[in-house]
């Protein structure tokens, strides 16, 4: 494997989802030179696959402190409550600047509901007591990286570098160089050119989206395996909350298909969490778990269905919205619509079979509401951050949310503290990717094992459901899977795969050992060893931090 030549920025994005896209976009308006890595094409990540939509405060009768109410009942009073009403009130002027980049929300013409043009549609989904979810039918997700794509794209001031893998944050802690530890940008596979490149910057923003790779069944796309939480971590940055993982509670069921996620807003719009029962009919069940019912917050829907689909023996629940029209299932959720007909069911005559699975994570590198994560030229955004807004449970269509309004707090953030984010003169002798004495393996098989091993426990163990005792399990297995890896890390050149798994590892580790520091049950982390939720541990994050005695 060849060394190629450093390349120099403004400011380093890693990460091409809505927070690195408009992260960048907003450095790039204010004049600064920036670079955008993606790990495959520039439009692969979760944000392409989010089907609500974006939780904001639009209609006069919604408010911002509703909207922070209940943002802070589905996060179990772990939410900081500060942090939470800046990104509520800072949603509208995100969406506003979205609208001017020529993004399409759904209106309530479209869906035959008015003949007012403008007014847009806005769904419901679990935890939110009012409609605020702006949408682009159900593909919201797709339509937003679409647009921030085009804008970008258009912009002279971003460089986009697609199939380049960030292997690790070049700090100054890691290098030698004394004082506070400072991050001057990344080592970063050039997939296709075979070389490592460094990447020298006066910011690195890590924008690498979630972790949902680490367990067996996920709705995230193959390249979500927690890589910027990893780097976080290996470079000095604090984790905290990393027991709170979220898993949706309603993937599609169908083994012959790939992970399709049945959106929340199918519930939002009325559809009901049913099971089949001994006599064979098909009865709700969630009335018995929440008052609000199949619109209860995530953590609770999904710990309901695994309750009654091991209660009773079951492969899946269903998801029942018979009642309403074909056309318009058809016009609300037309991608929906599409999948389900290609499992053979028709959602407007057909029960839906849904199973829950990794979503999203609720803890990362934990940084401020300016993305700062107290490393300096330091940034992270998007999923692989924690910020405080999501709390022990991501209230439904806030991520988006928070991608677009803290990506914005993290460019005027930088723009302040820029004179002393300055590269330094030593940070000019930062070293180019070494491969000392690595050789081409023979011995792949060891990672496609390893891979597999650990998201296979990671489902089994570290769960929607767990105890004491298999999250011990879990540490001990991974304990030795992690020094495994480490040693073929330094054995052999780096491969794309070789990055994934050292990456999940090292999230997988994090996950248990957070998991396993927490006494209690709260939000998205339930064992059943201390089912109750512990008042003096409100507000009380878990943070796990690496020691720079040894290089791991």
């Amino acid at each position: 494997m060849n060394n190629s030549e450093c390349l120099e920025f403004d400011h380093l994005v890693i990460g091409s989802g809505v927070a690195g896209l408009s992260a960048a976009l907003h450095l790039a308006n204010a004049g600064y030179q920036v670079a955008v890595l993606s790990k495959r094409t520039v439009d692969e990540g979760n944000t392409k696959y989010a089907q609500g939509g974006i939780a904001c405060v639009t209609d006069i009768q919604d408010t911002f402190d509703e909207h922070v109410q209940d943002t802070l009942i589905a996060g179990a009073r772990l939410c900081k409550e500060a942090v939470v009403r800046q990104i509520v009130e800072a949603g509208p002027a995100a969406i506003r600047e979205l609208i001017e980049d020529g993004i399409h929300f759904t209106t309530r013409g479209e869906l035959g509901m008015t003949e007012e043009p403008g007014e847009y549609h806005l769904g419901r989904e679990g935890g939110h007591h009012k409609r605020r979810i702006l949408h682009a039918g159900d593909i919201t997700g797709a339509e937003l990286e679409e647009t921030l794509i085009r804008t970008c794209r258009q912009h002279a001031n971003i460089t986009f570098f697609e199939y380049h893998i960030a292997i690790d944050l070049i700090v100054s802690q890691r290098i030698g160089i004394p004082g506070d530890n400072h991050c001057f940008g990344a080592y970063v596979l050039d997939v296709r050119g075979n070389t490592v490149k460094t990447f020298r910057s006066n910011t690195t923003t890590l924008a690498c989206g979630g972790a949902g790779k680490v367990y067996l069944y996920t709705c995230n796309p193959d390249v979500s395996c927690g890589s910027g939480i990893a780097m976080g971590y290996r470079a000095g940055a604090k984790i905290v909350n990393m027991e709170f993982i979220q898993f949706h509670p309603t993937i599609l069921y169908n083994p012959q298909m790939r992970s399709f996620l049945i959106s929340e807003a199918v519930r939002g719009e009325g559809a009901v969490l049913k099971v089949r029962d001994t006599d064979g009919r098909y009865v709700e069940f969630m009335q018995k778990y929440h008052p609000m019912k199949s619109l209860a917050p995530r953590d609770v829907v999904a710990r309901a269905i695994d309750n009654e689909m091991k209660r009773r023996g079951e492969e899946c629940v269903y998801l029942d919205i018979r009642h309403v029209p074909e056309e318009k299932l058809k016009l609300r959720f037309p991608n929906i619509f599409e999948k389900c007909l290609e499992s053979g069911i028709n959602m407007s005559k057909d029960l839906i079979p849904v199973v829950p699975a990794a979503h999203f994570v609720c803890g990362g590198v934990e940084t401020d509401v300016n993305g700062y994560t107290g490393i300096h030229g330091l940034y992270a955004v998007g999923e692989c951050a924690c910020t405080g807004l999501h709390g022990a449970n991501r209230l439904a269509s806030n991520s988006l949310l928070e991608g677009l309004v803290v990506s914005k707090f993290v460019a005027a953030h930088i723009q302040r503290a820029l004179p002393s984010l300055k590269r330094e003169p030593q940070a000019l002798q930062v070293p180019v990717w070494s491969c000392g004495n690595a050789t081409d393996s023979d011995e792949q098989v060891v990672i496609a094992h390893n891979w597999e091993e650990i998201r296979r426990f990671m489902w089994d163990y570290v769960g929607i459901f767990r105890t004491t005792k298999r999250l011990e399990r879990a540490k001990a297995r991974i304990k030795m899977i992690r020094k495994e890896i480490e040693k073929y890390y330094w054995d052999f050149y780096v491969t794309p795969d070789l990055l994934e798994l050292r990456n999940i590892a090292t999230v997988a580790e994090l996950i248990i050992d957070s998991a396993l520091s927490r006494k209690e049950s709260r939000g998205l982390h339930y064992n059943a060893d201390y089912p109750f939720l512990d008042p003096d541990l409100d507000g009380v994050d878990t943070v796990l931090q690496r020691s720079f005695r040894y290089y791991d």
